[in-house]
Order: structure tokens, then sequence, then C-alpha cells
């Protein structure tokens, strides 16, 4: 990681929901789609600071979906930079539809480096 990472990091990503994040038999924002959201947010915010051959995965996610959101509506997702131990990161995600938030959360990610991993499952 570069060394401008830091905790207290945080961007945003913005999305209308589609028919393809309706929940089953209800025409809501699914909790699949919204967790979906809060790893995207939070890659988009660890990816800038990779250095060459990095990249992460997703390890953990523990997110209360506390309000409906009607298909068709905006929803925006906010993640910052929890904490940092060693190559695994803990994020501190939100997610918020026009009227207020609608689910919020921890997601951990660890940073890999793909070909290293790949040589090792060889062994």
């Amino acid at each position: 990681m570069k060394p401008e990472f830091r905790e207290g990091l945080s961007t945003e990503l913005e999305m209308v929901t589609t028919e393809a994040d309706r929940a089953p038999h209800v025409a809501v924002f699914s909790t699949p789609a919204m967790v979906a959201l809060m790893e995207r947010t939070s890659v988009a915010l660890v990816k800038p600071y990779f250095e060459e051959g990095e990249n992460s995965v997703g390890v953990k996610i523990c997110v209360s979906h506390i309000a409906a959101t009607s298909i068709g509506r905006k929803v925006r997702c906010r993640s910052t930079v929890q904490a940092i131990a060693g190559r695994r990161i803990t994020f501190a995600v939100e997610a918020y539809n026009e009227k207020g938030k609608i689910g919020e959360g921890t997601h951990e990610r660890v940073i890999i480096n793909p070909q290293k991993s790949a040589a090792k499952a060889q062994e």
C-alpha cells in the first residue's frame, strides 16, 4: 500500500436502483445489492493506493439493513477507513437514500498480491 493510505480516508458512490437490485417478491432495494454497493465503495476507496501487483479481497462484512428503498430511487454509500492492521483494512460503511440512512456496518478487506497467492496455491 502507498504510504498516504491512512485511517479516516473516505469516499462515496451513488447509484439509481434498478430491477436487477430488487428483492424477490418485493419492489425494494435488496440487502445483497446494498452489500455489493458497500463492497464496491470500499474497493473504490482502497484501489488508488495499491502498489503495483496489489489487489484486495473481501473477508468479512457485518451490516444492518435498516430501511427500505423503492426501486428507481437513488442510493448513496460512504466507506471510511476505520482501522489498518497490517494487510487487513476495516471500513465503516453506511448507505443512504433520499430520506436518510438505510444501512450501516463494517467491511474488512485484505491486501493481496494475486501472483504470489497463485504461486503459493501451486505448492
